[in-house]
């Protein structure tokens, strides 16, 4: 398993609900980084989406409590992608569906909680670092001060609307 994120100099990810930068090459990163593949993500990520879809070319898999069966119906969020989402409502089942895949081609793509529990499990993160500070709510595990994470590579810095960013690939040591 994998993670994939954008954050800030402090690790900030997001606030209130919101990335904390829209950098267009890094949505591009994103896309090339996992079309195609499996994405994780807790209930307030998928709430995010762009138009509240499910992302496209990838299997769409959602860790929450929020979106279960109710007397063998489905809650009108589910019943609305069920043919293009997972639901998951516990790391059980979580684990359970992503073991269906092979575990290169599943990324943890949020929130804070999910990248939390789940930040053990991954053998690579891709972080997109943003050399500018924001005001957040919901930060990423500083994987420069985290044992036994490591960064692989680090591509040149590259320059957007005044922002500064590079895209690192960081491992698992452990």
């Amino acid at each position: 398993m994998n993670a994939i994120v954008a954050v800030d100099e402090k690790w900030g990810i997001g606030r209130e609900g919101e990335l904390l930068f829209s950098i267009p090459e890094d949505m591009r990163f994103f896309k090339s980084v996992t079309e195609g593949k499996v994405v994780v993500m807790g209930r307030r990520t998928f709430e995010s989406l762009p138009g509240g879809k499910p992302l496209k070319n990838r299997v769409n898999i959602v860790l929450t409590s929020g979106m279960t069966p109710t007397g063998g119906k489905t809650t009108p969020l589910q019943a609305r992608y069920e043919e293009r989402v997972i639901v998951c409502n516990s790391l059980d089942q979580l684990f359970e569906a992503v073991g269906e895949y092979d575990p290169d081609d599943v990324f943890v793509i949020g929130g804070q909680n999910l990248y939390e529990q789940l930040l053990g499990q991954c053998s690579r993160v891709f972080v997109t670092k943003v050399g500018r500070e924001k005001k957040a709510d919901r930060w990423f595990p500083d994987l420069d001060s985290l044992d036994g994470w490591a960064a692989e590579s680090k591509s040149e810095d590259r320059e957007w609307s005044g922002l500064t960013y590079a895209f690192y690939v960081y491992i698992n040591k452990n």
